[in-house]
Formats: structure tokens, C-alpha cells, sequence
């Protein structure tokens, strides 16, 4: 036979086997896209990702004041930086009851008000903390002030006060040693800290704050939809092995086809959903852009373009990393609790960055950022993080490309032998000796 004559059926067999999976992959994407849950997630979960950040802070914002906290002042000096419309940092909806004890004994003014404080809103009038700065507050070296909250976890409401009522004593004791008050207001100021990003081009960048939020909102753009169709993946497998429908899927194709054809498709469902919400991102960021823009903010300083590049890669490959993981569970269990269970460790183990977020951001270029970002499983999080909090050498970003792929030919290798065995094993869950040797005999 001819060399035209072994490529045709060669040809035929790679079309057919496209085709079984291409049914596979059409399956699973508009089996997932048409839930209503998929369209809702779609549309909202970027204002849920909002919330989740924004809310927290205003609530906080939102519960110092209202507050009504008693100041004992030993001193007698530093009322003025409690008074209504004096310039500090208390938010002005706190109520403060400010008190001169400069010529009685602190302990005994402030015990009514530690018993209203003690009796919460059964009180008159209530308390919900008291500060106390005492007579040695400006000349003493070893004065300490005191604060009382019923809450052992309110340090916020505790650093403000404190602070507040350390710059007056500061001001006191510069004015205590004949210098104006003018002077004094002039050399207590404080000076702002602009955080200014320095490149390896010598390119300065601001917006500091900026990116570390958005570092944070698109690591868990990256991470969450893995984890959501990773577990729809596991669940799909596991009930077609209970309905006996896997069974009828191999008769016509081979596992290895069958997988391809799963995660393919519920890769493209995440995708999709990525990108709308990226769209939304992205219209949304425009409109702040152009508002920016006409107030004279350069946003180019704070953002890059390659950003979204790097966000589409890394998330292809944390992705297809994570769902063949979710895969071997559901090909290996029999039920949703056992996989569940499987799954457990191994979630806690491949959520380590999202767990070391903060001190990855904070110092991208620490050994610790470094190796996480070069390491399997957890490099694609974790190199995305670093592009957005500074900017790593070119090398380490293709090497941690080239690292997650290995990482999914093997997954996906070690993936297609454990779901060839397992997906027709039915009875006990396997342990890891027998996966193991699922892998060694497939």
C-alpha cells in the first residue's frame, strides 16, 4: 500500500475521533450555559465580588460612628482635640463625652461611667467605650493611658482615640516649652507618603492601593470559576457512573476521547463566563478611565495592558490544571460525599496562594513569591499576582508558562489513565496505593 494509501484511513480515524469528541465538548458547554444559575453568576458575580469587598469596609466605616465614648481627661489639656469640629481623625458621627479631671481623682470620676459601660444599653445613657489619659499624660515618661471597650476586638475605635489624643499631648508639650501655637501647628503636620512603583525601564507607576485591590480581584477571578466547574466536572462524572451512562459513552468512544471532550467543554464554559465578566471589567474601568481622563489622571499609570494578557494565560493554565485534579476525584469516587471528601486536603493544598496572597503581593520578588510562582499547581495564581504587584523578569514568567504546561500534560496524562480505570470501578473509593497501581497497570 501506498503512503497516500496509509494517511487516508489515519485521517479518517483523527476526523472521527474529533468528531466523538467535539459531541462530548457540545454536550457539556450548553448543558452548563443554559442553567439558569450559569446566567445569573454571569451577569451578578462581579457585583458579589464588589461586595464582598467594598461591604466590609463600609460596614466598618459605618460602625464607628454612632458610637458614644466617654474621654476622662487627667490632664485638662487636650480637650480641644475632642471638641465638635476640631481637625482630627474621628469620624464625625462618634459621640464624645469629654470629661476634666485635672483637679479630682481619676479612679473615682471614672467609676460611673465604667458601670454604664458595664450595663450596656440597660444604662440611660449608654457607653460603648472610655478612654483615660492620666494627670502624668504630658510630663510623666512612664504615663499610660487606658482604654475600656466591651468589645476586647474594638483596636480600631481604640487606635483612633489613642491617636487622636497623642498628637494634643505632643501639641501640649511643644506649647509647655514656650514655642507658639502656630509654630506648633506647623511642626506637627504631617507629611503624606506617595507610593510610587519604580520599573526595571526606570518607568515610574502610582496607584499603589489601586493595584493591590485589583491584584486581589483578579486572583480570585482566577481561582473561584476552577474551583466552581472543577466540582461541576467531578459531579458530572460522578453521576453518569451511578446512572450508568459512562457506560453507554464508552461503548462508542474511548475514555481518553471522553475526557478530552469533558474538560474541553467545561474549560469553554469557563471561559465564557471569564470573559463577560472581563467585559464588564473592562466597561466598567472605560468609564472610570474617561471620568479620570477629564480630571487630569493619567489611569496609564496605574494600569497595563499586558495585564489582561497575562490574566487570559494564567487562567487557561491554572484552569485546566484544576479541573483535571477534579477529574481523577470523580473518575476514583462513587458518590459526591466521597469525592467531597477526597477533595477536602487537596482544595486546602491548592488554595495556598490565595492563603499567602497578602505577603505575595506586598513582596513580589521574596523567595517565597518566587518559588510558589515557579512551582506546579500553584504558579499560575501566584506569577499572575506577581506581574500585577511589580514587574518579574521575563524568564520567570515563561518559566512558569512552561511549567503549568507540563504540569497539565502530565495531570492530564495521569488524569486520562486513573478515569480509564476508575470510571467503570465501581464499590469502595480506591486509596492512594491503588491509584497508584491504576496508574502503573492502565
Amino acid at each position: 500500500m501506498t503512503g497516500n494509501g496509509e494517511t487516508i484511513p489515519s485521517l479518517c480515524y483523527a476526523v472521527t475521533r474529533m468528531r466523538k469528541m467535539a459531541a462530548v465538548f457540545k454536550r457539556e458547554y450548553l448543558s452548563s450555559v443554559r442553567k439558569k444559575m450559569f446566567i445569573f453568576m454571569t451577569l451578578f458575580f462581579p457585583l458579589l465580588m464588589a461586595g464582598l469587598f467594598f461591604i466590609p469596609m463600609m460596614v466598618m466605616a459605618r460602625s464607628l460612628g454612632g458610637k458614644s465614648i466617654a474621654v476622662i481627661d487627667g490632664t485638662g489639656q487636650v480637650g480641644g482635640a475632642f471638641a465638635h469640629g476640631a481637625k482630627n481623625s474621628l469620624p464625625s458621627t462618634l459621640n464624645i463625652e469629654y470629661v476634666d479631671a485635672h483637679d479630682r481623682d481619676v479612679n473615682d470620676v471614672v467609676k460611673p461611667y465604667l458601670t454604664r459601660l458595664s450595663a450596656g444599653s440597660h444604662a440611660a445613657k449608654p457607653l460603648d467605650a472610655i478612654l483615660i489619659i492620666p494627670a502624668a499624660a504630658i510630663g510623666g515618661e512612664k504615663a499610660k493611658m487606658t482604654f475600656y471597650s466591651r468589645a476586647a476586638t474594638d483596636v480600631i475605635t481604640q487606635q483612633l482615640l489613642g491617636g487622636t489624643a497623642n498628637h494634643e499631648i505632643q501639641r501640649q508639650r511643644l506649647a509647655s516649652r514656650g514655642i507658639k501655637p502656630e509654630e506648633v501647628e506647623a511642626l506637627t503636620r504631617n507629611v503624606p507618603v506617595e507610593g510610587v512603583q519604580l520599573s526595571r525601564s526606570g518607568e515610574q507607576k502610582r496607584g499603589g492601593e489601586a493595584n493591590f485591590m485589583f491584584a486581589f480581584l483578579l486572583a480570585g477571578l482566577l481561582i473561584i470559576p476552577a474551583f466552581i466547574y472543577g466540582l461541576e466536572i467531578m459531579r458530572g462524572i460522578v453521576q453518569e457512573k451511578n446512572d450508568r451512562v459512562v457506560e453507554v459513552l464508552l461503548s462508542s468512544m474511548s475514555p481518553r476521547e471522553l475526557l478530552t471532550g469533558k474538560i474541553a467543554g467545561v474549560a469553554a464554559v469557563g471561559l465564557t463566563q471569564v470573559s463577560v465578566w472581563l467585559l464588564i471589567l473592562v466597561a466598567a474601568g472605560a468609564f472610570g478611565a474617561a471620568t479620570a481622563m477629564a480630571a487630569g489622571v493619567n489611569v496609564m499609570q496605574f494600569l497595563r495592558p499586558m495585564t489582561f494578557v497575562y490574566f487570559l494565560v494564567f487562567f487557561i493554565l491554572g484552569y485546566l490544571t484544576y479541573v483535571c485534579v477534579y477529574a481523577v476525584a470523580g473518575a476514583a469516587c462513587n458518590s459526591d460525599k466521597e469525592a467531597q471528601q477526597l477533595m477536602a486536603p487537596i482544595q486546602m493544598v491548592m488554595m495556598m496562594p490565595w492563603f499567602l496572597m497578602f505577603p505575595i503581593i506586598t513582596n513580589p520578588d521574596s523567595s517565597l513569591a518566587v518559588g510558589f510562582s515557579l512551582s506546579p499547581v500553584f504558579g499560575p495564581v501566584t506569577m499572575f499576582a506577581r506581574t500585577v504587584a511589580s514587574e518579574p523578569p521575563m524568564w520567570h514568567i515563561l518559566l512558569s508558562i512552561l511549567i503549568s504546561i507540563v504540569t497539565i500534560v502530565v495531570f492530564f496524562w495521569g488524569t486520562a489513565k486513573i478515569f480509564r480505570v476508575g470510571i467503570l470501578s465501581y464499590g469502595k473509593r480506591p486509596t492512594i496505593p491503588e491509584l497508584w497501581r491504576w496508574l502503573r497497570v492502565a
